[in-house]
Parts: C-alpha cells; structure tokens; sequence
C-alpha cells in the first residue's frame, strides 16, 4: 500500500511538470544584483566599474564563466532609498553558475592581480554603493 501512495505522489509531481511545460520553454539564467550608490559617487561607481568589473566580466565571457553581462540605470525612483543601477549576468543555464566562485577566482587573478588587489577594490566599492538585492530569474520563451 505504502509504494502505492509513493507511486501516486510521483505521478502527481511528474504530470503538473508536464502541464507547466506545454506552456513554455525554459531559457537562460539571470543573476541580477540592484546597487544604490551613495550621493554624489555616482561617477565615481561608473569608473570603478570600468576599471574593475567590466574587465572582469568580459574576461568571464571569453572563458565561458557567464554568456554575457549588462548594466541597467533606473530611470524612475520611488523613494530615496531605490536602486540606481542593476548588474545582470546571464548564464546559460543553472548548471553553468556550478564553481562560479572557483571560476571568478581564476579570472579576478588575471584581471585585477590577484585576492589582496581585489579586496581593496571591493572595500572602495563599499564605500560608493550598496547592494539593495541579488534576484536569480529564469528566463522562459513562451509557446
């Protein structure tokens, strides 16, 4: 009676997977971080970013670490306390974010020279942003 019960619970959980897949079809991965930079640092954000994580995006890129990256201004606040700036990455899939850490090691090593040069630059950046949130969303492609 018991593999019965499992039987049925499996039955359900497969069928409801099938029902939600006829309606689209699953894309890649977003890993999105929302900065507030604080009051008058805002070009002082945009030429750390430059300097630091555009070159290490792009290295990430070459080496098959993310598929691509954008930067987003928000153009309407609804309070002071909003995001500015949103820093997405795209990865192909979830299973392409897997040693994302031990991957990113190796490319802010050829980047900006190693873990102490890094850790300077991530406690400047402290100083001029905060981070509001980091939303992971899957993109999906109707039917």
């Amino acid at each position: 009676m018991t593999r019965l019960y499992w039987l049925v619970a499996i039955v359900i959980v497969l069928v409801g997977q099938v029902f939600a897949q006829e309606h689209y079809t699953e894309g890649p991965v977003w890993s999105v971080t929302l900065i507030r930079v604080k009051p008058a640092q805002f070009d002082a954000y945009l030429t750390n970013l430059q300097q630091g994580a555009k070159l290490a995006y792009d290295e990430a890129k070459r080496q098959n670490a993310i598929m691509d990256y954008k930067v987003f201004f928000k153009e309407t606040k609804k309070n002071p306390n909003d995001w500015d700036i949103a820093i997405a990455l795209l990865y192909r899939n979830h299973a392409q974010m897997d040693g994302f850490a031990a991957k990113m090691e190796g490319v802010r090593d050829k980047v900006l020279g190693g873990k102490q040069s890094a850790q300077q630059a991530a406690e400047k950046r402290g100083e001029i942003r905060e981070i509001v949130a980091t939303e992971l969303m899957q993109e999906v492609m109707l039917k």
